[in-house]
């Protein structure tokens, strides 16, 4: 299936959505209307359970067929036919000796499970908070010889389907503002700091526990590094395994799960902290090119703090499990190298560049990316309706249209990166996800904006904070990053979440959802 999987590059899921436009436009009454009919809906759950539980349906006839065979037997015939039996001694040993060393073999080889005991996400100060009215006004006394770029900035912002109570760090407050590399290292310390401590508090860790940390940080990367900057603080253990990745993007919190989960098959009985957070202080674009003022419109300041274990005793507290991990980079191509690009306008003034192919160069590496994806998550019923779609195709009529695999049957909650409402919408619809699953990603970009690679921790709490996640729930997060770059990670509910009383939503959560309008008149 993962052959076939491959073949799904050269179908356009981006172009032909999964509708029905061959039929009439109103069906005479007497012919009933199949592709609303309830019943057709209950062929496709039985087909469904049919083909997944396929050996289920297989294996029981047997077992129940061998069951009234040998109680029909007898007793005493049994025990003839076992004493009819001869047994060599040195067989039975060698036998055994070869069933334990396969036994211990695939034991020893199995990979160790990843666990996420908990995380933390940073929640900033209310005096940080950025109404649209106000970053307006700091917009027009900044850019007041460029009247255009400020009214660019409002068409952005009406239509970002960020909210009123997103935050940005206290020297892009100030008229002008303030990017010393002595604020940028105080933003970074506050963030990565309230969300270890609260971390540590929730958990119980202690500095001396951390065996291997990982801090990504795409835009800012100071020496000390800030991996460095984290021992510092809570004196880490000289032995520790320390890593800081920079200019990965957005989806760089995902490549340091990836990471951590590598490093944590080599090292047993570990703990990994990986830290993940932007840092706009130093970034914010002061000039009045208008591909580059887009970051300044949507990026909001955050973070989030994640302990992950193999240790054995921690899957019966820890909250989930890692099931897969799945990274596609498209850096290859000139144009998806260079769609999210630092670099300086004509005056100088450095920010970055977000290039009118994004979109479409982030549905080609989503398309790259769940084909991988797909073959390890799917049920058999969407593989094999995939298949027979992609034969009938080959074969018959290359003009059928294509399956677009259901990813509703793998998947109870979606993670979709908060990069912007276009973001969103775009995976909703090609996805074919309803508005319960990108909730979290939607009411996550309304409440803190883009955090960068810690949206998606932000999201995980939402639905925390909603009571949604039960035990054996599988959540799928998608990423996208410079580079560029599209990352999946599948994570499975090792226990029903209790609603937490503190976290990021602690004081709103029961205000959203919220009705978010295409524009927001300004």
């Amino acid at each position: 299936f993962k052959f076939l999987f491959s073949s799904l590059s050269s179908i356009t899921l981006f172009i032909l959505p999964f509708t029905c436009n061959m039929l009439p436009s109103k069906m005479p009454e007497v012919v009933p209307n199949f592709s609303n009919s309830v019943k057709l809906k209950y062929v496709k759950l039985g087909y469904q359970y049919l083909v997944n539980h396929i050996l289920t349906f297989l294996l029981v006839p047997i077992i129940i067929g061998v069951t009234i065979e040998v109680l029909r037997i007898g007793p005493e015939e049994l025990l003839n036919i076992w004493n009819s039996l001869h047994f060599d001694v040195l067989q039975m040993l060698c036998s055994s000796f070869l069933i334990i060393s396969i036994a211990t073999g695939y034991f020893m080889s199995k990979p160790r499970s990843t666990y996420l005991v908990d995380y933390s996400c940073y929640k900033p100060p209310v005096t940080c908070r950025v109404p649209f009215s106000t970053f307006m006004e700091h917009s027009r006394l900044i850019l007041k010889d460029n009247p255009k770029s400020v009214e660019f900035q409002m068409r952005i912002l009406e239509r970002s389907g960020l909210g009123e109570e997103t935050c940005l760090p206290r020297p892009i407050h100030y008229i002008p503002p303030t990017p010393t590399m002595e604020a940028a290292r105080g933003e970074a310390e506050e963030v990565i700091f309230t969300a270890i401590d609260e971390l540590m508090n929730k958990t119980g860790l202690k500095p001396k526990d951390i065996d291997i940390l990982i801090v990504n940080c795409s835009l800012f990367s100071p020496t000390p590094s800030l991996s460095a900057t984290v021992v510092n603080k809570y004196k880490l253990r000289s032995n520790i395994k320390s890593y800081n990745l920079s200019g990965m993007g957005c989806s760089a919190g995902l490549i340091s799960i990836d990471l951590a989960r590598d490093l944590l098959q080599v090292h047993p009985n570990s703990y990994a902290l990986v830290i993940s957070t932007e840092i706009i202080t130093p970034n914010y674009y002061k000039g009045s090119e208008r591909a580059m003022l887009l970051p300044n419109c949507l990026f909001r300041m955050g973070g989030a703090a994640i302990l992950l274990s193999n240790k054995r005793r921690d899957q019966y507290r820890a909250k989930y499990r890692l099931m897969h991990v799945v990274r596609t980079h498209k850096g290859a191509d000139n144009k998806a190298f260079k769609c999210v690009f630092e670099q300086e306008d004509p005056q100088g003034k450095v920010g970055v560049n977000l290039s009118k192919d994004l979109m479409v160069i982030a549905g080609e590496a989503l398309k790259s990316n769940i084909t991988t994806i797909g073959p390890l998550v799917l049920p058999a019923s969407e593989q094999l309706l995939f298949l027979l779609t992609l034969i009938g195709r080959k074969i018959f009529n290359p003009k059928w249209k294509p399956y677009i695999p259901d990813f509703k049957q793998a998947f109870e909650h979606f993670c979709i990166h908060a990069g912007g409402r276009a973001v969103i919408d775009e995976l909703q619809k090609n996805l074919q996800l309803t508005g319960e699953h990108v909730e979290a990603s939607r009411m996550t970009l309304h409440r803190f904006g883009n955090t960068s690679s810690s949206s998606l921790w932000y999201e995980m709490s939402y639905i925390e904070a909603k009571g949604r996640m039960k035990r054996g729930d599988r959540v799928w997060q998608i990423a996208f990053g410079s580079g560029f770059k599209c990352n999946s990670a599948v994570w499975k509910c090792n226990r029903t979440i209790k609603t937490p009383t503190d976290g990021p939503w602690q004081d709103c959560i029961d205000n959203y959802p919220v009705h978010i309008p295409e524009i927001v008149k300004l």
